[in-house]
């Protein structure tokens, strides 16, 4: 049995799709857990066990994880207060370890233990929690961002004529939101046990102003990078409508980029799907009328 949790989310359909379809595993065989099982009514249609599941009550984890064997754990969004996310993640991983679960596979990032990101900590003290568990194997997937992420910053940037950025020179590995879930379905829908750790990257990094400028050349509209200090982005973002603590997070993105902490291009996709990634052209080509709208 083979459960995905944040199964409402983009990236968790996107690896029940991948289970469906590409590995052909009955849907019988598939649990998807969500804070909100009526928003999965086309999957339990479908035949998947849909069940509820609440990080902040181990209770119902523990009875949504019976019968589990592989179990995909998504990092959630809980970013209101600090450490919240990794108190919902040891939550996860110890009603794991009383359901009976073999092996867990966790979504986290790039280099979480020398990243500059605010999150970061909640990445590393999940990892370590999983090698401190009693579970017979677990699997990191390291994952880069998401070329979809661009949707965040660029629309604006595109309608005002400037993307203001403290990146510098840093490079990102970007990978298609597609490709992730597909790395994650092949590694949940294996046989692997032990210990892994796969970094997930795109197959080129790009620099802050390579990418405006190739979204520039997209879709027809100028795009000047400007760079700023940090407490510059920080007091844009202030400005712009974001609560101060959220702009910090937001520009200690920029902070890892500049520092290296999303660089670097590995073979682990092609290793787990024996595909070559998306490349970023070819999904900008597909999604540059969403940029303009």
């Amino acid at each position: 049995m083979y459960l995905v949790t944040g199964a409402s989310g983009h990236l968790g359909q996107l690896v029940i799709t991948n289970l469906l379809e590409t590995h052909k595993i009955p849907a019988n065989k598939i649990i998807a857990t969500t804070r909100k099982p009526e928003t999965l009514a086309a999957l339990k249609a479908k035949g998947v066990d849909v069940r509820a599941a609440d990080f902040d009550d181990t209770a119902t984890l523990v009875k949504a994880f019976k019968g589990a064997t592989r179990l995909l754990l998504i990092s959630t969004d809980a970013l209101d207060r600090p450490g919240h996310r990794l108190e919902q993640h040891k939550n996860a991983i110890a009603a794991a370890e009383k359901a009976g679960v073999d092996h867990i596979l966790y979504t986290s990032l790039p280099k979480p233990d020398t990243s500059a990101i605010l999150f970061a900590p909640d990445h590393v003290g999940t990892e370590k929690t999983l090698a401190a568990s009693s579970l017979k194997g677990w699997t990191v997937l390291r994952s880069n961002w998401y070329f979809e992420n661009l949707f965040y910053a660029l629309p604006s940037a595109i309608k005002s004529g400037t993307l203001y950025t403290a990146a510098a020179e840093g490079k990102i590995a970007y990978i298609a939101r597609e490709d992730l879930a597909r790395a994650a379905a092949a590694a949940l829908a294996s046989d692997n046990g032990g210990k892994n750790t796969y970094t997930l990257t795109g197959a080129q990094e790009y620099t802050t102003g390579e990418i405006a400028k190739l979204v520039s050349d997209a879709v027809g509209k100028p795009i000047a990078v400007v760079q700023v200090p940090l407490e510059g982005l920080i007091q844009g973002l202030v400005g712009a409508g974001f609560p101060a603590p959220v702009a910090r997070v937001f520009a200690s993105f920029d902070t890892n980029i500049a520092q290296g902490g999303l660089s670097g291009v590995t073979s682990d996709y092609k290793k787990l799907t024996s595909n070559d990634n998306t490349p970023f052209a070819s999904w900008l080509a597909k999604n540059k009328q969403a940029f303009l709208g």
